[in-house]
């Protein structure tokens, strides 16, 4: 799974430093606590020659090795229940030294053997978040948020939207193995945004990076690198797994911005790499604006979808959601 790299490295670090941080505190506790109780850091002491003990032994010889370990170990043993018993007696707990990890699975090291441990993939799926572009929408747009009930007026445009719905499940629940492109066409308020925040969370939870922009920011990016020398501003446009391009159309029309799209389209096509278009302009209108090598790609790999019905921002507010 393509992980973004800086997101990546920023956990790795955070996970590091909270590893540090556990072990030092660890270390100040014991610390106070050896200071306060002799009686308890000579058995400390004592404890952590365990492993140089073992080894001294060991170099003795292989005659009388098994006992002598046994012995060590049985020494081992009452040593760490007088320990306990004398902190209880102090009034501690008997693990008032311990290392404190956020995480006992993978102890604060992001992984458990060569696999990485679920609460690593959760603070790298946060941070995909924050850096998807999609901010707030993430917070209450979902698949399971994604309420059919507004194209109730009409029976056909409710059927057709509920195929929708399943197809982009579908597309989002296999996208590891099939990542293809979707457009979305319809006016404005029919649910294309929400959609495509629902796609865009789920393979960010399977551990996808995505970058969600609206076309007038995306060719700002692209005007500010080619002329105000600003360079890596359109990196992440080609480097993503799932570029989602909103609001396409509402850009000014120039053949700079036909000349970025087609390099933006046409490249990822050529790598692999998905895409999700929204626009609230008609398939002529697309054809009339946008060349016929950027258009006869849209329309021959791209998927789709065509939403229509009534503005769902005015029937919340007639509801009064």
């Amino acid at each position: 799974m393509a992980y973004n790299r800086d997101n990546f490295v920023k956990i790795k670090r955070e996970y590091e430093n909270k590893k540090r941080n556990a072990i030092a505190d660890a270390e100040s506790r014991t610390a106070v606590i050896h200071a306060k109780y002799p009686d308890i850091q000579k058995i400390d002491s004592e404890l952590r020659m365990t492993g140089i003990n073992i080894m001294r032994e060991t170099l003795k010889g292989k005659n009388g090795l098994e006992e002598r370990i046994k012995s060590l170990q049985e020494r081992n043993t009452f040593l760490q229940q007088e320990r306990n018993r004398l902190l209880t007696e102090y009034g501690l707990d008997v693990d008032c030294t311990d290392v404190k990890y956020e995480c006992t699975k993978c102890q604060d090291t992001g992984y458990v053997g060569i696999d990485m441990c679920d609460c690593f993939k959760s603070a790298l799926a946060k941070s995909e978040f924050e850096s998807s572009g999609l901010g707030a929408l993430l917070d209450n747009q979902s698949f399971d948020t994604f309420d059919l009930s507004f194209y109730l007026d009409d029976r056909r445009n409710y059927e057709k939207m509920q195929t929708t719905l399943e197809r982009c499940k579908s597309f989002a629940d296999n996208f590891e193995n099939n990542k293809g492109n979707i457009i979305f066409l319809g006016a404005t308020g029919l649910g294309k945004t929400h959609l495509s925040t629902s796609i865009a969370r789920k393979i960010i939870e399977k551990g996808y990076s995505v970058v969600y922009d609206s076309a007038p920011n995306i060719f700002n990016d692209f005007s500010k690198e080619q002329f105000k020398d600003e360079s890596g501003l359109t990196d992440k446009y080609f480097d993503c797994d799932m570029l989602i391009i909103d609001d396409l159309g509402t850009e000014m029309h120039t053949s700079f911005t036909v000349s970025c799209l087609y390099n933006i389209v046409n490249t990822r096509l050529n790598s692999g790499k998905s895409m999700i278009i929204n626009t609230n302009l008609n398939i002529d209108e697309l054809r009339k604006i946008y060349t016929d090598r950027i258009t006869s790609r849209i329309f021959g790999c791209f998927d789709l979808y065509l939403f229509s019905g009534k503005d769902i921002r005015l029937q919340k507010l007639q509801r009064n959601i």
